[in-house]
């Protein structure tokens, strides 16, 4: 087989690839970041509650109060 030929053939071959892949892309679902698959996630768990409580404290005592510094 000339040397050409198999050139062709593998080229053919890549190009068919890329259309695949191509085609893949174009009908996937477009991704969506971390915080929107895990948002809501724990809206019905009571720890969390507690949670979000403890961290809202923990925030609060580390702002300097009125009049410190």
């Amino acid at each position: 087989m000339p040397a050409d030929t198999l050139i062709e053939q593998r080229l053919s071959a890549v190009e068919t690839a890329v259309a695949e892949l191509q085609q893949r892309l174009a009908t996937r679902p477009p991704p969506t970041s971390w915080l929107e698959r895990f948002a809501g996630s724990f809206k019905d768990e009571l720890a969390f509650s507690e949670v979000v409580e403890y961290g809202r404290a923990i925030r609060s005592s580390d702002r300097p109060r009125e009049g410190d510094g």
